[in-house]
């Protein structure tokens, strides 16, 4: 991630900055003005827009390059961040986004970019034709599932700039996608060179997570429905419309990268606004979960962060439970902006529809809407991290005593067979077996649910400290990588710290040492660089080996 600092530049604009910079109006704040006097939304981007034609030459933005902007953070003090995005011919730029940051009078202070490098490319024509780059993209998804047989297989290519690995390049994005031998889902997206065909990188597609109702995991919970003539429908109007459906244990149905059929979302009724059983062996029960999870977890980002919705629009998703057979996994998907959950197979997991997962899955929507964090590499790791922090973070805001907030990650969906007793653990990640504790050139080589241990790790110690404690009813034992004594600021705290981090500073490119100036750069924002978090902020990433 770099950052470019005020720089004074002729008012030159280019023809690819033309159409988001039509309309210029200046809205300072006067000496002397209110909260209510902040700048808009709008005037926000208006002064965005114009610093973008200010500073075109030093953010490297050329004539051959259109913006569109993503996400608008104002703060209490009027002081403006500006996401975008951008294009270089027409083709979407893989690390081509940026964050401007503007005075509250609306002058131009600095601006973190995803890569520093100039884009400029002899063509933009591949010489790798599209059959290629998605037959390559579909042996690829084979390879990540050995012993497999695919069904109905299909991959989509795009041409796109790939400014994410070195210099840039024209390359292809390719998702591949197919139906297991369940009739689950699997998907892989692949990015290709498009004029050498070697692979560049390559990541798991599917981001693998007033009535009452009587839940699976979180005992007697609180449930806002609709009326529907006689009966109720589990659908939520006082948060934006949110609602759970029936997927009936069937799967979707997509082809080149678009659903052609999704499996159903047929909205749960009720007589008496009295939902589930709290036995699987009714379908409402896991359904009851999953409302109630995304009550808590809209409610949290509301509460805490000011954040309506998982998109900032106040606009709700939608559920689908049992889905497929014995499916093993809940995911987000951001091309429905809906949530899905499996079952599970029983042994391994139950439904896996608990509220710290529910957190999770939704939190790759928020990430998607504001740093959208590349699934792969270091940058994938900080992803699955997010979700895990803010996962843990709903569960402990939501204060269900049946389902009491921890530091464990899923640890009520899973079943004997597992071999444990929860997917993750914060204090310790390595307690799966797998994950990291501390950072190494290594970590950017492992699956994003093992690399984003560094960062899990960092949070507990932010929040909790090291050594051995028992919080909430439930022991930890967190040791620092460099064998320092780390004290905590509390789980306030690091939820604002990194939430501010993942909205303001972090972009799609944004690896650990990055993650470390983001959180600083929080920390300094919301209690001063000379404050006693920002000086934990450093000891935890330090004690984490990442420095």
């Amino acid at each position: 991630m770099s950052r470019i600092r005020h720089v004074r530049g002729s008012r030159t604009a280019t023809a690819g900055l033309a159409a988001t910079t039509a309309t210029l109006l200046v809205a300072a704040l006067a000496p002397g003005a209110t909260a209510a006097d902040r700048p808009t939304r709008t005037a926000a981007l208006e002064h965005a827009a114009s610093a973008l034609l200010d500073h075109a030459a030093a953010l490297k933005l050329t004539d051959a390059q259109d913006t569109e902007a993503r996400d608008v953070v104002v703060d209490e003090d009027g002081t403006q961040h500006v996401r975008y995005d951008r294009t270089y011919r027409g083709l979407p730029v893989l690390g081509g986004d940026f964050v401007v940051h503007l005075a509250p009078d609306g002058d131009f202070r600095s601006a973190d970019r995803a890569t520093d490098a100039a884009l400029s490319l002899p063509t933009v024509t591949p010489k790798l034709s599209a059959p290629k780059a998605a037959g390559l993209a579909a042996n690829a998804l084979r390879a990540a599932n050995p012993g497999e047989l695919l069904k109905r297989l299909t991959a989509k290519p795009e041409l796109v700039v790939d400014a994410l690995h070195g210099t840039p390049k024209l390359a292809w994005r390719t998702n591949a996608v197919a139906l297991d031998s369940l009739g689950n889902p699997v998907a892989r997206t692949v990015l290709t060179d498009a004029g050498t065909g070697a692979r560049i990188d390559a990541w798991d597609a599917i981001e693998s997570v007033s009535g009452d109702g009587e839940s699976l995991y979180g005992g007697t919970v609180p449930l806002e429905t609709t009326r529907s003539g006689s009966s109720y429908q589990l659908e939520d109007p006082t948060r934006g419309g949110t609602y759970t459906g029936d997927a009936e244990n069937q799967t979707d149905l997509c082809f080149l990268g678009i659903c052609l059929v999704r499996a159903p979302a047929t909205v749960f009724t009720d007589a008496d606004n009295h939902w589930g059983s709290g036995n699987a062996d009714d379908r409402a029960s896991a359904a009851v979960d999953a409302q109630y999870g995304t009550d808590a977890t809209w409610d949290y980002y509301r509460d805490v962060h000011g954040r309506s919705g998982i998109a900032g629009d106040g606009k709700g998703s939608y559920n689908r439970v049992h889905y497929g057979t014995k499916y093993n996994n809940a995911f987000w998907d951001d091309s429905c902006f809906c949530m899905t959950y499996g079952d599970g197979d029983g042994t391994t997991f139950g439904p896996l529809v608990s509220l710290d997962v529910a957190g999770h899955e939704m939190s790759h929507g928020v990430t998607s809407k504001t740093a959208a964090l590349t699934y792969s590499g270091e940058s994938g790791g900080l992803n699955e991290a997010t979700s895990d922090i803010f996962g843990a973070l709903v569960e402990w805001h939501a204060g269900n005593a049946a389902d009491p907030g921890d530091y464990l990650i899923g640890e009520k969906v899973v079943r004997d067979g597992f071999g444990r007793e929860a997917l993750r653990y914060m204090d310790r990640p390595s307690r799966d077996g797998s994950s990291a504790d501390c950072w190494s050139t290594a970590v950017g080589d492992l699956d994003v649910h093992y690399s984003s241990g560094v960062a899990n790790h960092f949070a507990y110690l932010l929040a909790e400290g090291s050594g051995a404690r028992t919080v909430g009813g439930v022991a930890y034992d967190s040791p620092t990588c460099d064998g320092s004594t780390v004290s905590g600021i509390g789980r306030d705290k690091l939820g604002d710290i990194w939430y501010r981090a993942l909205t303001v500073y972090m972009t799609s490119s944004t690896d650990y040492a990055g993650a470390r100036a983001a959180t600083l750069g929080a920390a300094g924002d919301l209690y001063g660089t000379d404050s006693a978090e920002y000086a934990a902020v450093g000891a935890a990433w330090s004690a984490v080996n990442v420095g």
